[in-house]
Order: C-alpha cells, then sequence, then structure tokens
C-alpha cells in the first residue's frame, strides 16, 4: 500500500473553522452496508437501534498553548525573547514535554514566565523539543493553565484564524471528564445534552472511556510504504465497568458503535482476538490500516479526516479503500464540512448492519 493510495482533492472553503450550533445540527453521512444518505447528527435517534452502545471518549482538552518570555542577561542590560510552547504530555517525573518556537532561543535552567501565576523552568532539551519544570502542580496549575493557555487548534484551523474564546467551549465535548489531552476527540464534539438524553431514552447505551489525544495525531507519514509508519503512542484507560458494558452489549447482540477514532483504537487495543475487551491502562500506539480485523467494534462515528493521513487508513480499513474514496467523494460533492469542526459520518460496513 502507498501513501497516494489515500489521497483526495479537497476544495479548502471545505475546510470547517467553526463548529455549527447547536452541535448536534451538523450533517451527518450515514455509509451503512453499501448505502450512503445524507443525514444529521440529531437523527442518531432513529439510525441507533436500542441495545446499541456508543463507545465516548471523556478525555478534557487542556489549554496547551502558551505565550510567554525568557528574559536573559546580557553585558547591556537584560534581553527579553517571546517564546511559544505547545505542551504535549506530562512525564513521570512531573514535567511536560513539549513544542517550543523558537528552541534555539532556550537553555536549561531558564525560566520562561507565562503570567503572573505560571512560570516553568527549562528542564532538559533534545529531539526538537523542551521538557519544562511548571511552578505549580495539581489544581493550581490546572487554574493557572486556564487563565493563561488557549485551545490548541489544530495547524489546519490555526492557518486560517486564531483561537479565541468560543474555541474554549467549542472544542470541548460535553462530556469531557478527564483532563490530559492536547487536541480534541472531534467526533465527540458533535454531541449536546438533549441528544444524550433522547439516546438514553431510545435505549442506546453509552460507554465513557479514556484516550488522552497527544499532538502526534498531526503528525504526517513520511514514508511511500505506509506498513513502515510508526505511530505515536497514547495513554488511554478502559476500565473493568467499562469492559463489562461492553462484552454484555456484545453478547446480547447489540452493536458496538465508537464514536471518534481514538475510542476505536483504545478499544480495538483492549480487545483480545475473540473480540472479548479486557480492562486496560497504559499506552497504545495501535496503527490501523487496510488488512486489519477489527475484534471489537460495529461501526464508527468520525469526521472526515486529512488526505494522506494515518485516520485515512482506518477508515480504509473498516469500510475498504474503494468504498472510503466514493465516500469522499460523496462528501466533496454534497459539500460536507470538512475537519475538527466539520461534519460527522457513520460507518457501518456491511455485514455489521
Amino acid at each position: 500500500m502507498k501513501l497516494d493510495d489515500f489521497d483526495y482533492d479537497l476544495p479548502e472553503n471545505l475546510i470547517a473553522t467553526r463548529p455549527v450550533k447547536p452541535r448536534s445540527a451538523a450533517r451527518l453521512l450515514l455509509a451503512e452496508g453499501n448505502g450512503i444518505e445524507d443525514r444529521h447528527v440529531r437523527d442518531l435517534v432513529d439510525i441507533l437501534r436500542p441495545g446499541d452502545r456508543l463507545i465516548l471518549n471523556n478525555t478534557r482538552v487542556i489549554p496547551a498553548r502558551l505565550n510567554g518570555t525568557r528574559t536573559r542577561a546580557t553585558g547591556q542590560g537584560a534581553a527579553v525573547a517571546r517564546i511559544e510552547v505547545t505542551l504535549l504530555e506530562p512525564q513521570a517525573d512531573g514535567t511536560w514535554s513539549a513544542l517550543v518556537k523558537p528552541l534555539r532561543k532556550l537553555k536549561p535552567g531558564e525560566t520562561i514566565v507565562f503570567s503572573p501565576a505560571l512560570s516553568a523552568e527549562v528542564a532538559a532539551i533534545g529531539a526538537g523539543q523542551a521538557r519544562l519544570a511548571f511552578n505549580l502542580a495539581g489544581e493550581d496549575f490546572d487554574a493557572a493553565l486556564a487563565e493563561a493557555g488557549a485551545m490548541p487548534l489544530p495547524p489546519y484551523i490555526a492557518a486560517l484564524r486564531a483561537p479565541d474564546a468560543a474555541d474554549n467551549e467549542d472544542y470541548q465535548p460535553v462530556f469531557a471528564q478527564k483532563s490530559g489531552a492536547v487536541a480534541a476527540p472531534t467526533a465527540s464534539l458533535h454531541f449536546d445534552e438533549p441528544l444524550l438524553a433522547a439516546l438514553a431514552g431510545r435505549g442506546v447505551g453509552m460507554t465513557e472511556v479514556t484516550l488522552h489525544v497527544g499532538a502526534g495525531t498531526f503528525l504526517p507519514v513520511k514514508v511511500d510504504d505506509v506498513t513502515q509508519h510508526r505511530m505515536h503512542a497514547e495513554w488511554g484507560e478502559v476500565t473493568a465497568g467499562a469492559a463489562a458494558e461492553i462484552n454484555a452489549t456484545r453478547a446480547a447482540g447489540g452493536r458496538i458503535i465508537a464514536v471518534g477514532t481514538t475510542a476505536l483504537r483504545l478499544v480495538e487495543s483492549a480487545a483480545d482476538t475473540a473480540g472479548r475487551v479486557h480492562p486496560f491502562r497504559g499506552t497504545t500506539d495501535i496503527f490501523i490500516y487496510p488488512g486489519y480485523r477489527f475484534r471489537a467494534i460495529d461501526g464508527l462515528m468520525t469526521n472526515f479526516h486529512l488526505p494522506k493521513s494515518t485516520l485515512m487508513m482506518l477508515v480504509s480499513a473498516l469500510m475498504g479503500i474503494e468504498r472510503i474514496r466514493a465516500i469522499y467523494a460523496h462528501a466533496v460533492a454534497a459539500r460536507y464540512r470538512f475537519f475538527s469542526y466539520g461534519d460527522a459520518s457513520l460507518l457501518i460496513p456491511e455485514g455489521r448492519s
């Protein structure tokens, strides 16, 4: 399989820079079996059946973009440099790995000041990243970060506009609980409280899992032979209770629908070869591309993904390369909105309806 197998032409004006409101008013491309229907997210109440189960990623996006200053004494006084930081993930020693611009201006031991309350010492530099030791921890750190930071919008949105106050709500799932993601599980952004209540009333089960989405989700594939690509690792957890709910639904004949590729990758990581899901806590770097045999899920609700991305490979594995090409061609022709703030698709392969 070559990288070009997962390419497609996308007009730039179909890239969404703001979500629709209310959230459930977004369009939904239903690809079930061999058919394609144009629906809306709110129609999930009619599309899903009593006894089906949605798998929701309850990770919470942190305001991981920070602007600060570094001051260094010189023979002429003090030199002040502006520093841009994007937090990546916490380390076992309490520091954070981060992307820093400009990295060449930093030295270990220097301090970056982000606000009167929040600063960080540069603990180490290497491999194009820095490790930062913040002056606060726990709830104090969370509060100071919320005050000083901005939502880490994906590069393709940030290139078109700067993040603002609206993104603090728009780029966060309504059921987000556990802080740690530096990118949103974007299929989750389509759910609002009325839709969740309606689905529960319909008899659709909902199980929460946690996968902290990392910035690596936006890394491009740089090899022509996609099987040689190595995925970034992300931390996730499937509790014993969540695993039991999923297994009970499968045993009762209900369908397991992952909301987002992050939920799908985590549940597949926790499943054995027989499709039984086990409790899981740790990192996963599972890479799903055509040829993969899905163990635990029957369908996927997801947004429309970047050309030549690992997520295009994942949906191609689920539906088939030619089928996904047809689905995306329909989405472009029907002017669906693409990427993180865009519309959604519900992909249910033949034999899982």
